[in-house]
Protein backbone atom coordinates (compact mmCIF):
# COMPACT_ATOMS: atom_id res chain seq x y z
CA UNK A 1 0.00 0.00 0.00
CA UNK A 2 1.41 3.39 -0.96
CA UNK A 3 1.60 6.32 1.41
CA UNK A 4 -1.13 8.06 -0.55
CA UNK A 5 -3.55 5.11 -0.32
CA UNK A 6 -2.71 4.57 3.33
CA UNK A 7 -3.63 8.14 4.13
CA UNK A 8 -6.84 7.75 2.15
CA UNK A 9 -7.71 4.73 4.28
CA UNK A 10 -7.86 6.96 7.34
CA UNK A 11 -6.17 6.86 10.71
CA UNK A 12 -5.25 3.58 12.34
CA UNK A 13 -5.98 2.89 15.97
CA UNK A 14 -2.35 2.43 16.99
CA UNK A 15 -3.25 1.09 20.40
CA UNK A 16 -5.31 -1.73 18.90
CA UNK A 17 -2.75 -2.24 16.14
CA UNK A 18 -0.13 -3.55 18.56
CA UNK A 19 -1.88 -6.91 18.77
CA UNK A 20 -1.88 -7.18 14.98
CA UNK A 21 1.86 -6.42 14.84
CA UNK A 22 2.59 -9.17 17.33
CA UNK A 23 0.38 -11.57 15.38
CA UNK A 24 2.27 -10.80 12.17
CA UNK A 25 5.53 -11.62 13.93
CA UNK A 26 4.14 -14.84 15.34
CA UNK A 27 3.01 -15.96 11.89
CA UNK A 28 6.32 -15.21 10.17
CA UNK A 29 8.86 -18.06 10.35
CA UNK A 30 11.71 -15.64 9.59
CA UNK A 31 10.98 -13.73 12.80
CA UNK A 32 13.22 -16.24 14.57
CA UNK A 33 16.29 -14.79 12.80
CA UNK A 34 16.14 -11.89 15.24
CA UNK A 35 17.43 -14.20 17.98
CA UNK A 36 20.71 -14.67 16.11
CA UNK A 37 21.81 -11.08 16.63
CA UNK A 38 22.95 -9.08 19.65
CA UNK A 39 20.55 -6.17 19.58
CA UNK A 40 21.23 -2.99 21.59
CA UNK A 41 19.35 -2.35 24.80
CA UNK A 42 18.58 0.78 26.78
CA UNK A 43 20.12 2.00 30.03
CA UNK A 44 17.74 -0.18 32.07
CA UNK A 45 18.23 -3.24 29.88
CA UNK A 46 15.02 -2.76 27.91
CA UNK A 47 15.19 -3.84 24.23
CA UNK A 48 15.52 -1.05 21.71
CA UNK A 49 13.86 -1.03 18.29
CA UNK A 50 17.03 -0.77 16.17
CA UNK A 51 16.37 0.84 12.77
CA UNK A 52 19.94 1.81 11.90
CA UNK A 53 21.14 -1.34 10.20
CA UNK A 54 21.62 0.91 7.16
CA UNK A 55 24.39 2.65 9.13
CA UNK A 56 25.81 -0.19 11.22
CA UNK A 57 24.24 -3.61 11.39
CA UNK A 58 24.09 -5.38 14.77
CA UNK A 59 26.51 -8.12 15.71
CA UNK A 60 25.66 -11.68 14.65
CA UNK A 61 26.03 -13.87 17.73
CA UNK A 62 28.38 -16.17 15.84
CA UNK A 63 30.82 -13.35 15.11
CA UNK A 64 32.48 -13.48 18.52
CA UNK A 65 33.65 -17.07 18.04
CA UNK A 66 35.01 -16.29 14.57
CA UNK A 67 37.05 -13.36 15.88
CA UNK A 68 38.30 -15.39 18.84
CA UNK A 69 39.35 -18.14 16.44
CA UNK A 70 41.63 -15.68 14.64
CA UNK A 71 43.06 -14.38 17.93
CA UNK A 72 43.64 -17.92 19.17
CA UNK A 73 45.41 -18.85 15.94
CA UNK A 74 47.58 -15.74 16.16
CA UNK A 75 48.50 -16.54 19.76
CA UNK A 76 49.22 -20.21 19.10
CA UNK A 77 50.79 -20.13 15.63
CA UNK A 78 52.10 -16.64 14.97
CA UNK A 79 53.04 -16.24 11.32
CA UNK A 80 52.19 -19.88 10.58
CA UNK A 81 48.55 -18.90 10.93
CA UNK A 82 48.79 -17.76 7.32
CA UNK A 83 49.17 -21.37 6.20
CA UNK A 84 47.94 -23.61 9.01
CA UNK A 85 44.62 -24.32 10.73
CA UNK A 86 41.05 -24.71 9.54
CA UNK A 87 41.02 -21.21 8.03
CA UNK A 88 44.53 -20.23 6.93
CA UNK A 89 44.79 -16.47 6.61
CA UNK A 90 46.36 -16.57 3.16
CA UNK A 91 43.03 -17.77 1.75
CA UNK A 92 40.79 -16.45 4.53
CA UNK A 93 38.44 -14.35 2.41
CA UNK A 94 38.10 -16.96 -0.35
CA UNK A 95 35.18 -18.48 1.55
CA UNK A 96 33.36 -15.15 1.41
CA UNK A 97 33.44 -14.79 -2.34
CA UNK A 98 30.73 -17.38 -3.18
CA UNK A 99 28.06 -16.04 -0.76
CA UNK A 100 28.83 -12.47 -1.81
CA UNK A 101 28.55 -13.48 -5.46
CA UNK A 102 25.14 -14.97 -4.73
CA UNK A 103 24.01 -11.76 -3.03
CA UNK A 104 24.94 -9.53 -5.98
CA UNK A 105 24.20 -11.97 -8.80
CA UNK A 106 27.80 -12.39 -9.95
CA UNK A 107 30.23 -15.11 -10.84
CA UNK A 108 32.61 -15.95 -7.99
CA UNK A 109 35.51 -14.90 -10.21
CA UNK A 110 34.01 -11.40 -10.43
CA UNK A 111 34.19 -10.76 -6.66
CA UNK A 112 37.13 -9.56 -4.58
CA UNK A 113 37.03 -9.07 -0.80
CA UNK A 114 39.29 -6.16 0.09
CA UNK A 115 39.86 -2.70 1.56
CA UNK A 116 37.05 -0.22 2.22
CA UNK A 117 34.37 1.18 -0.09
CA UNK A 118 36.01 4.45 -1.10
CA UNK A 119 39.43 2.84 -1.54
CA UNK A 120 37.81 0.28 -3.82
CA UNK A 121 36.01 2.97 -5.79
CA UNK A 122 39.32 4.73 -6.37
CA UNK A 123 40.95 1.46 -7.47
CA UNK A 124 38.08 0.85 -9.86
CA UNK A 125 38.19 4.37 -11.25
CA UNK A 126 41.94 4.04 -11.84
CA UNK A 127 40.97 1.42 -14.41
CA UNK A 128 37.59 2.57 -15.64
CA UNK A 129 37.67 6.36 -15.55
CA UNK A 130 39.79 7.18 -18.58
CA UNK A 131 38.91 10.72 -19.64
CA UNK A 132 39.68 11.71 -23.20
CA UNK A 133 39.18 14.95 -25.16
CA UNK A 134 35.46 15.41 -25.58
CA UNK A 135 34.58 12.50 -23.26
CA UNK A 136 35.64 13.29 -19.71
CA UNK A 137 32.48 13.70 -17.62
CA UNK A 138 31.61 11.64 -14.55
CA UNK A 139 27.90 11.33 -13.79
CA UNK A 140 26.68 10.88 -10.21
CA UNK A 141 23.40 11.63 -8.47
CA UNK A 142 23.11 14.98 -6.71
CA UNK A 143 22.18 13.16 -3.51
CA UNK A 144 25.19 10.84 -3.65
CA UNK A 145 26.89 9.86 -0.42
CA UNK A 146 29.51 12.57 0.25
CA UNK A 147 32.45 10.15 0.01
CA UNK A 148 31.41 9.28 -3.56
CA UNK A 149 31.24 12.97 -4.42
CA UNK A 150 34.68 13.60 -2.92
CA UNK A 151 36.12 10.58 -4.73
CA UNK A 152 34.91 11.53 -8.21
CA UNK A 153 35.92 15.16 -7.80
CA UNK A 154 39.39 14.13 -6.70
CA UNK A 155 39.64 11.76 -9.67
CA UNK A 156 38.81 14.63 -12.00
CA UNK A 157 41.51 16.80 -10.39
CA UNK A 158 43.96 13.89 -10.59
CA UNK A 159 43.50 13.93 -14.35
CA UNK A 160 44.02 17.69 -14.53
CA UNK A 161 40.35 18.52 -14.95
CA UNK A 162 38.14 21.06 -13.22
CA UNK A 163 35.75 18.96 -11.06
CA UNK A 164 33.07 21.65 -11.32
CA UNK A 165 33.01 21.00 -15.05
CA UNK A 166 33.87 17.30 -15.17
CA UNK A 167 31.38 16.06 -12.56
CA UNK A 168 27.72 16.12 -13.59
CA UNK A 169 25.20 15.75 -10.77
CA UNK A 170 21.79 14.48 -11.84
CA UNK A 171 18.91 16.00 -9.88
CA UNK A 172 15.30 14.86 -9.45
CA UNK A 173 12.49 16.84 -11.00
CA UNK A 174 11.30 19.87 -9.07
CA UNK A 175 9.37 18.82 -5.98
CA UNK A 176 10.50 15.17 -6.21
CA UNK A 177 13.02 13.33 -4.03
CA UNK A 178 14.11 10.53 -6.38
CA UNK A 179 15.56 10.35 -9.88
CA UNK A 180 13.32 9.04 -12.62
CA UNK A 181 14.91 6.30 -14.70
CA UNK A 182 13.54 7.75 -17.91
CA UNK A 183 15.22 11.07 -17.10
CA UNK A 184 18.59 9.35 -16.61
CA UNK A 185 18.10 7.49 -19.88
CA UNK A 186 17.13 10.68 -21.70
CA UNK A 187 20.19 12.50 -20.36
CA UNK A 188 22.51 9.72 -21.51
CA UNK A 189 20.87 9.54 -24.92
CA UNK A 190 21.30 13.30 -25.28
CA UNK A 191 24.65 13.92 -23.56
CA UNK A 192 26.25 10.49 -23.34
CA UNK A 193 28.90 11.27 -25.93
CA UNK A 194 30.75 13.41 -23.40
CA UNK A 195 30.37 10.96 -20.50
CA UNK A 196 33.33 8.77 -19.57
CA UNK A 197 31.83 7.21 -16.43
CA UNK A 198 28.42 6.81 -14.82
CA UNK A 199 28.72 5.97 -11.12
CA UNK A 200 25.53 6.00 -9.06
CA UNK A 201 24.45 4.48 -5.77
CA UNK A 202 22.40 1.32 -6.30
CA UNK A 203 20.24 2.32 -3.33
CA UNK A 204 20.53 5.97 -2.46
CA UNK A 205 21.60 6.49 1.14
CA UNK A 206 19.39 9.53 1.71
CA UNK A 207 16.15 8.81 -0.15
CA UNK A 208 16.23 5.01 0.02
CA UNK A 209 15.52 4.83 -3.72
CA UNK A 210 16.55 1.61 -5.44
CA UNK A 211 17.66 2.76 -8.86
CA UNK A 212 16.68 0.65 -11.87
CA UNK A 213 20.23 -0.61 -12.20
CA UNK A 214 19.61 -2.74 -15.28
CA UNK A 215 18.15 0.10 -17.32
CA UNK A 216 20.72 2.67 -16.24
CA UNK A 217 23.57 0.26 -16.93
CA UNK A 218 22.22 -0.46 -20.38
CA UNK A 219 21.76 3.25 -21.15
CA UNK A 220 25.29 4.09 -20.00
CA UNK A 221 26.87 1.33 -22.05
CA UNK A 222 24.78 2.25 -25.11
CA UNK A 223 26.18 5.77 -24.73
CA UNK A 224 29.73 4.40 -24.79
CA UNK A 225 30.44 5.16 -21.13
CA UNK A 226 31.82 2.91 -18.44
CA UNK A 227 29.45 2.26 -15.57
CA UNK A 228 30.03 1.43 -11.91
CA UNK A 229 27.82 1.13 -8.85
CA UNK A 230 28.27 2.00 -5.20
CA UNK A 231 26.38 -0.85 -3.52
CA UNK A 232 26.97 0.21 0.10
CA UNK A 233 23.21 0.48 0.72
CA UNK A 234 22.22 -2.23 -1.76
CA UNK A 235 24.24 -5.32 -0.88
CA UNK A 236 22.35 -7.52 1.57
CA UNK A 237 19.32 -5.27 1.06
CA UNK A 238 18.02 -5.93 -2.45
CA UNK A 239 18.61 -8.78 -4.93
CA UNK A 240 20.81 -7.97 -7.91
CA UNK A 241 22.07 -9.61 -11.11
CA UNK A 242 25.29 -7.76 -11.81
CA UNK A 243 26.78 -10.34 -14.16
CA UNK A 244 23.65 -10.27 -16.31
CA UNK A 245 23.22 -6.49 -16.17
CA UNK A 246 26.83 -5.95 -17.18
CA UNK A 247 28.28 -2.94 -15.34
CA UNK A 248 32.03 -2.64 -15.48
CA UNK A 249 32.51 -2.54 -11.73
CA UNK A 250 30.90 -2.13 -8.33
CA UNK A 251 32.07 -1.61 -4.76
CA UNK A 252 30.42 -1.99 -1.37
CA UNK A 253 30.95 -2.02 2.36
CA UNK A 254 30.05 -4.84 4.73
CA UNK A 255 29.13 -3.00 7.92
CA UNK A 256 25.60 -1.96 6.99
CA UNK A 257 23.08 -4.58 5.85
CA UNK A 258 25.80 -7.27 5.82
CA UNK A 259 26.37 -6.82 9.58
CA UNK A 260 30.13 -7.28 9.32
CA UNK A 261 31.05 -4.87 12.12
CA UNK A 262 32.59 -1.36 12.20
CA UNK A 263 35.04 -0.82 9.33
CA UNK A 264 34.54 -4.40 8.18
CA UNK A 265 36.34 -5.52 5.05
CA UNK A 266 34.64 -4.30 1.88
CA UNK A 267 34.22 -5.81 -1.56
CA UNK A 268 34.43 -5.13 -5.27
CA UNK A 269 33.00 -6.54 -8.48
CA UNK A 270 34.75 -6.50 -11.85
CA UNK A 271 32.82 -7.97 -14.75
CA UNK A 272 34.48 -11.02 -16.25
CA UNK A 273 34.88 -9.35 -19.66
CA UNK A 274 37.74 -7.40 -18.07
CA UNK A 275 39.56 -10.44 -16.63
CA UNK A 276 42.80 -11.93 -17.86
CA UNK A 277 43.98 -11.14 -21.36
CA UNK A 278 40.69 -9.39 -22.17
CA UNK A 279 41.47 -6.71 -19.58
CA UNK A 280 45.21 -6.50 -20.14
CA UNK A 281 44.91 -3.08 -21.79
CA UNK A 282 43.33 -1.57 -18.68
CA UNK A 283 45.57 0.44 -16.37
CA UNK A 284 45.47 -0.79 -12.80
CA UNK A 285 46.99 0.17 -9.45
CA UNK A 286 48.74 -3.08 -8.64
CA UNK A 287 50.09 -4.75 -5.53
CA UNK A 288 51.39 -8.09 -4.35
CA UNK A 289 48.06 -9.74 -3.59
CA UNK A 290 46.75 -9.07 -7.09
CA UNK A 291 49.56 -11.14 -8.56
CA UNK A 292 48.78 -14.61 -9.94
CA UNK A 293 48.42 -16.68 -6.74
CA UNK A 294 50.16 -19.69 -8.28
CA UNK A 295 53.34 -17.65 -8.55
CA UNK A 296 52.87 -15.05 -5.80
CA UNK A 297 55.31 -16.46 -3.26
CA UNK A 298 58.12 -16.78 -5.78
CA UNK A 299 58.33 -13.00 -5.40
CA UNK A 300 58.76 -12.07 -9.07
CA UNK A 301 59.68 -8.48 -9.85
CA UNK A 302 57.16 -8.15 -12.69
CA UNK A 303 53.44 -8.23 -11.94
CA UNK A 304 51.40 -11.02 -13.49
CA UNK A 305 47.72 -10.36 -12.77
CA UNK A 306 45.46 -12.94 -11.19
CA UNK A 307 43.01 -14.23 -13.79
CA UNK A 308 39.94 -12.71 -12.09
CA UNK A 309 38.72 -9.76 -10.01
CA UNK A 310 41.36 -10.41 -7.36
CA UNK A 311 43.88 -8.84 -9.77
CA UNK A 312 42.59 -5.52 -8.37
CA UNK A 313 43.37 -6.55 -4.76
CA UNK A 314 46.68 -4.89 -3.89
CA UNK A 315 47.13 -6.21 -0.35
CA UNK A 316 46.29 -9.28 1.68
CA UNK A 317 43.02 -9.30 3.55
CA UNK A 318 42.66 -7.68 7.00
CA UNK A 319 41.68 -10.89 8.75
CA UNK A 320 40.40 -9.41 12.02
CA UNK A 321 38.03 -7.05 10.18
CA UNK A 322 36.94 -9.92 7.93
CA UNK A 323 36.15 -12.51 10.60
CA UNK A 324 32.81 -11.09 11.83
CA UNK A 325 31.43 -11.16 8.29
CA UNK A 326 31.54 -14.96 8.14
CA UNK A 327 28.66 -15.43 10.58
CA UNK A 328 26.42 -12.96 8.79
CA UNK A 329 27.10 -14.39 5.33
CA UNK A 330 26.24 -17.85 6.64
CA UNK A 331 22.80 -16.56 7.64
CA UNK A 332 22.26 -14.90 4.26
CA UNK A 333 23.21 -18.14 2.53
CA UNK A 334 20.92 -20.16 4.76
CA UNK A 335 17.86 -17.99 4.15
CA UNK A 336 18.53 -16.53 0.71
CA UNK A 337 18.27 -12.93 -0.43
CA UNK A 338 14.95 -13.55 -2.22
CA UNK A 339 13.16 -14.68 0.94
CA UNK A 340 14.69 -11.81 2.89
CA UNK A 341 13.58 -9.39 0.21
CA UNK A 342 9.99 -10.67 0.46
CA UNK A 343 10.06 -10.08 4.21
CA UNK A 344 11.67 -6.68 3.70
CA UNK A 345 8.86 -5.59 1.38
CA UNK A 346 6.28 -6.64 3.99
CA UNK A 347 8.06 -4.90 6.87
CA UNK A 348 8.71 -1.65 5.02
CA UNK A 349 5.19 -1.62 3.62
CA UNK A 350 3.73 -2.17 7.07
CA UNK A 351 5.76 0.69 8.52
CA UNK A 352 4.74 2.91 5.61
CA UNK A 353 1.08 2.09 6.21
CA UNK A 354 1.33 3.00 9.88
CA UNK A 355 3.27 6.20 9.25
CA UNK A 356 0.89 7.13 6.44
CA UNK A 357 -2.01 7.01 8.87
CA UNK A 358 -0.43 9.93 10.76
CA UNK A 359 -1.36 12.20 7.90
CA UNK A 360 0.67 15.34 7.23
CA UNK A 361 2.50 15.10 10.55
CA UNK A 362 5.12 12.83 8.94
CA UNK A 363 6.02 12.94 5.24
CA UNK A 364 7.72 9.94 3.63
CA UNK A 365 10.13 10.91 0.83
CA UNK A 366 11.19 7.38 -0.15
CA UNK A 367 9.46 6.10 -3.31
CA UNK A 368 6.14 4.42 -2.52
CA UNK A 369 6.65 1.69 -5.13
CA UNK A 370 8.22 -1.31 -3.32
CA UNK A 371 10.18 -2.14 -6.48
CA UNK A 372 11.86 1.27 -6.30
CA UNK A 373 13.15 1.13 -2.72
CA UNK A 374 15.05 -1.04 -0.32
CA UNK A 375 14.52 -1.55 3.41
CA UNK A 376 14.30 2.13 4.28
CA UNK A 377 11.85 4.93 4.82
CA UNK A 378 13.18 8.48 4.84
CA UNK A 379 10.80 10.76 6.70
CA UNK A 380 10.48 14.49 7.14
CA UNK A 381 8.93 15.39 10.49
CA UNK A 382 7.80 19.05 10.22
CA UNK A 383 8.91 21.20 13.10
CA UNK A 384 11.44 18.61 14.27
CA UNK A 385 15.21 18.53 13.79
CA UNK A 386 18.03 16.41 15.16
CA UNK A 387 16.39 16.69 18.57
CA UNK A 388 13.72 14.29 17.31
CA UNK A 389 16.29 11.47 17.56
CA UNK A 390 16.55 12.06 21.28
CA UNK A 391 12.79 12.04 21.62
CA UNK A 392 12.64 8.76 19.70
CA UNK A 393 15.47 7.29 21.77
CA UNK A 394 13.59 8.20 24.96
CA UNK A 395 10.85 5.92 23.62
CA UNK A 396 13.25 3.06 22.86
CA UNK A 397 13.69 3.75 19.13
CA UNK A 398 17.05 4.05 17.34
CA UNK A 399 16.93 5.83 13.97
CA UNK A 400 19.34 8.28 12.40
CA UNK A 401 19.13 11.83 11.12
CA UNK A 402 20.46 13.46 7.97
CA UNK A 403 20.58 17.20 7.48
CA UNK A 404 18.54 19.21 7.10
CA UNK A 405 15.39 17.39 8.23
CA UNK A 406 15.39 13.68 7.33
CA UNK A 407 14.88 10.85 9.81
CA UNK A 408 15.88 7.51 8.26
CA UNK A 409 14.50 4.18 9.47
CA UNK A 410 15.57 0.86 7.98
CA UNK A 411 13.35 -2.14 8.86
CA UNK A 412 15.99 -4.80 8.14
CA UNK A 413 14.43 -8.24 7.60
CA UNK A 414 17.12 -10.18 9.47
CA UNK A 415 16.41 -8.66 12.86
CA UNK A 416 13.62 -6.07 12.80
CA UNK A 417 10.06 -7.05 13.59
CA UNK A 418 6.55 -5.87 12.83
CA UNK A 419 6.31 -4.89 16.48
CA UNK A 420 9.41 -2.70 16.04
CA UNK A 421 7.58 -0.95 13.20
CA UNK A 422 4.55 -0.44 15.44
CA UNK A 423 6.76 1.01 18.18
CA UNK A 424 8.28 3.51 15.76
CA UNK A 425 4.90 4.60 14.41
CA UNK A 426 3.55 4.98 17.94
CA UNK A 427 6.56 7.06 18.94
CA UNK A 428 6.21 9.29 15.88
CA UNK A 429 2.55 9.72 16.70
CA UNK A 430 3.42 10.86 20.22
CA UNK A 431 6.20 13.31 19.33
CA UNK A 432 4.22 14.95 16.53
CA UNK A 433 1.13 15.62 18.59
CA UNK A 434 2.84 18.55 20.26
Amino acid sequence: MTTRSAQAAGAIDLIAEEARARALDDADPLSALRGRFALPSGARGEPLAYFTGNSLGPMPLGARADVEEVLDAWAARGVEGYFEGDRPWVTYTDAMRPPLARLIGAEVSEVAVMNTTTVNLHLMMASFYRPAPGRSAIVIEDGAFPSDSYAVRSQARWHGLDPDEAVIRLTPRHGEAALRTEDVEAFLAREGGRVALVMLGGVNYLSGQWVDMARVTRAARDAGACVGWDLAHAVGNVPMRLHEWGPDFAAWCSYKYLNGGPAAVAGAFVHERHHGAAGSALPRLEGWWGHDPTDRFRMPAVFEPAPDASAWQPSNAPVLSSAPLLASLAIFDEVGIDRLRERSVRLTGYLERLVGSLGGRVRVTTPSDPAARGAQLSMVVPGQSRESLGRLRDRGIVCDFREPDVVRAAPAPLFNSFHDCWRLARALDEITRG
